[in-house]
């Protein structure tokens, strides 16, 4: 089975969109947009270890937002030019699954905000 075959069986349609051809949920209608749970968020897709709930916080941009993930080594970033502006998109390094952007506007101690689809993330509870 090839990996395009893979993801459109084992992801929904909106998942699908979002994760592999790096659309956008809806601003405050993302499963973790406002979750405050502990855990560990993982990539959908692969499962890669991304953001600890510790980082997260409250942007006010209807988006999780994280100030840094749980390792830089676990993120891929590129230059993301559509809808007329630069952006840095942020991935999944392990499977290239789109998570979002990030912004230089965040909290200390990094400066970043880590603006990412809930589409794109499953919350592991701590153990």
């Amino acid at each position: 089975m090839q990996d395009e075959d893979k993801w459109l069986t084992s992801l929904s349609a909106e998942d699908y969109r979002i994760c592999r051809q790096k659309g956008t949920e809806r601003a405050f209608t993302g499963q973790y947009w406002n979750t405050k749970d502990d855990g560990t968020y993982v990539c959908k897709c692969c499962g890669e270890a991304l953001f600890d709930s510790d980082t997260k916080y409250d942007s006010g941009s209807g988006w999780p937002s994280f100030y840094q993930p749980l390792q830089d080594d676990n993120i891929r970033y590129e230059t993301d030019s559509t809808l007329g502006m630069q952006r840095i998109e942020v991935m999944c390094d392990k499977c290239g699954c789109h998570l979002g952007h990030v912004f230089e506007d965040g909290p200390q101690p990094t400066g970043k905000r880590y603006c990412i689809n809930s589409a794109s993330l499953k919350l592991v509870d701590k153990k």
